[in-house]
């Protein structure tokens, strides 16, 4: 897709919803850090559209801007989290058993993680042999799972919709 020139991109406004697929030491570190850089108690550390340049023009030009604030991107305060495991565990007792974050951190982060309880996973035994959890969707093959899927993405996203005008 080519954007014209001096194309308009309209500015994000409300919120974003982010599901992530299990919630495991990689997506309870990227919760626990937003949370973190939300609450004031961290930087954004490693994070290209938050610390980010871009040069526009020549080197001379000297024209560097933070990539933030070139381009209409969603704050992070306005990021909201969801995910799907086949564990029940919130997020918070996720990071706890992953082992990978400072207990202190995850002390100062514990009610936003708290808050976050992974939905129901689509799940077969039969192609993870290692891993066995009761977090799942039941259905009666593949399109039956797929279809009730697709109606809680489709649920999610009116939520995100409704949080974002409220």
């Amino acid at each position: 897709m080519t954007v014209a020139k001096g194309a308009e991109i309209a500015p994000a406004k409300g919120k974003l919803g982010v599901l992530l697929v299990g919630l495991g030491a990689v997506s309870t570190t990227f919760i626990a850090g937003v949370e973190a850089i939300k609450a004031g108690i961290a930087e954004p550390i490693g994070s290209l559209t938050q610390m980010g340049t871009i040069r526009l023009g020549k080197r001379t030009d000297n024209r560097v801007p933070l990539i933030k604030d070139f381009l209409p991107l969603a704050y992070l305060k306005d990021l909201v989290f969801g995910a799907w495991d086949i564990f029940p565990d919130s997020a918070y007792e996720a990071a706890v058993n992953a082992g990978v974050l400072e207990t202190s951190l995850l002390a100062k982060v514990k009610t936003s993680l708290q808050k976050i309880k992974p939905m129901n996973a689509v799940f077969q035994q039969n192609y993870v042999k290692r891993l066995n959890g009761d977090n799942v969707k039941t259905g009666k093959n593949k399109m039956d799972l797929a279809e009730k899927l697709m109606a809680t993405s489709l649920s999610l996203s009116a939520r995100t919709n409704a949080l974002a005008w409220s």
